[in-house]
């Protein structure tokens, strides 16, 4: 949880805690901005998960920072509310950048190589006509996806690796980072993911994140149990990317 570590120890400025919003598929915390979390139940962040298991606890702390070292916790439900304040305190200006379609980028970076991605993404399926090969490694693998145990072979043959931010809640980000081969072109991938360049200095090379523009939308949607595709209609959420090679990235998007 090293990655963990540092990105909390990056995090200098403590916001109170305004608002914690708990949902069956998706937390909020609302501190200096409202940050998102998958909620982990039953391990995805669209999966069909009933209320009742995502049960309430008390929250010690009335300051974010404190309640960013959650994100540590062994049980996912806590490590998600940790993460929920780690980027309620990361403060994004949507506005400064530009929103990349990972898909559109996936396609062109990935054609004719090895793609691994880590969680079963809607966009895999047309990734299929574009790789050499194509392997999509989920905890709980759907038909034709290869399981988690299968990641050291697979990832160490992979040239474009596309990973679900999730992997910071359950804590293997750390290992899979250490089996990408180097050179390998990484991206995180989802809501949950945190928008720091502390990920940039461990190797990622796109960030691939959100931001929460309408606050009280999004979190009413995440009381009433929507999946991110639903709460993303309400326009209170916009996509956001951190990029670390902005020259190779429009090199490959132009090619």
């Amino acid at each position: 949880m090293r990655i963990l570590e540092d990105i909390i120890a990056s995090l200098k400025q403590d916001h109170p805690v305004n608002d914690i919003i708990r949902g069956p598929l998706w937390n909020a915390v609302v501190s200096r901005r409202c940050g998102l979390a998958s909620s982990m139940i039953k391990g995805g962040c669209d999966s069909n998960a009933d209320v009742e298991e995502n049960a309430a606890f008390e929250i010690q702390s009335d300051f974010a920072l404190e309640m960013c070292r959650m994100s540590l916790s062994a049980v996912e439900s806590e490590a998600s509310l940790g993460m929920a304040a780690i980027n309620s305190l990361i403060c994004i200006d949507a506005d400064a950048h530009t929103e990349i379609n990972a898909s559109d980028f996936l396609s062109k970076a990935g054609k004719g190589k090895n793609i691994s991605v880590i969680g079963h993404f809607p966009f895999v399926d047309g990734l299929e006509d574009v790789a050499r090969n194509l392997w999509v490694i989920e905890k709980r693998p759907q038909p034709g996806d290869y399981r988690d145990s299968d990641s050291g072979k697979y990832l160490p043959r992979s040239e474009v690796i596309a990973i679900s931010s999730t992997t910071l809640i359950n804590h293997t980000l750390d290992s899979i980072l250490s089996l990408c081969p180097e050179g390998s072109i990484k991206l995180l991938l989802g809501p949950s993911t945190p928008m720091t360049e502390v990920l940039l200095d461990y190797g990622i090379d796109i960030l691939s994140g959100s931001v929460v523009t309408h606050r009280d939308a999004v979190t009413e949607m995440i009381r009433k149990g929507a999946n991110f595709r639903e709460i993303k209609k309400t326009g209170g959420i916009r996509f956001v990317n951190m990029i670390k090679d902005r020259g190779a990235f429009e090199r490959i998007m132009n090619s």
